[in-house]
């Protein structure tokens, strides 16, 4: 027999792993690429980075509350618990910095794929792109780590009460 809750534990370990993974992977790539300022290179990278984002973030950007929401009801603690409300609190400021993220990071490959086929530097208008890439995905990956601290002490927070 199959235990459910070591099931929903298992998928929702592996699913915030691939959504931590894929966007630290994917950031760690870009940022470096980038500062290259090989436009073929950037390009290139740039191109997998958005596919893998479609793939893996968004995908698990849309499983973890959900199976955290009943994985946490399986095991009986309650959604209104602190470190429920904090998390999903967390989760929904990290995501609104990801959605932005995922334009920007279209907009790099766009204008790194036209300095490419023109054979020129990237632009000032990639730059700037960047810039916002790095100020947006920064307080996301903060915010991720503070889930995944919530998440494994649930801490009573008592001070939210």
């Amino acid at each position: 027999m199959i235990n459910e809750i070591l099931v929903l534990k298992w998928l929702h370990i592996l699913s915030s792993t691939m959504l931590f993974g894929t966007g630290i992977g994917t950031a760690f790539y870009l940022f470096f690429v980038s500062r290259t300022r090989d436009a073929h290179a950037v390009a290139v990278v740039s191109r997998f980075v958005v596919i893998a984002d479609w793939l893996f973030t968004a995908t698990t950007i849309v499983f973890q509350p959900l199976s955290g929401f009943w994985l946490a009801h399986r095991m009986g603690y309650p959604l209104t618990s602190p470190w429920i409300l904090l998390s999903t609190v967390l989760f929904i400021s990290a995501a609104l910095c990801w959605f932005p993220v995922v334009w920007l990071q279209v907009r790099l490959r766009d204008v790194a794929k036209a300095a490419d086929e023109t054979g020129t530097e990237l632009p000032p208008a990639y730059w700037n792109y960047f810039g916002w890439w790095i100020a947006l995905g920064v307080p996301a990956l903060l915010l991720f780590l503070a889930i995944f601290y919530l998440m494994v002490a649930r801490p009573s927070l008592q001070w939210l009460e």
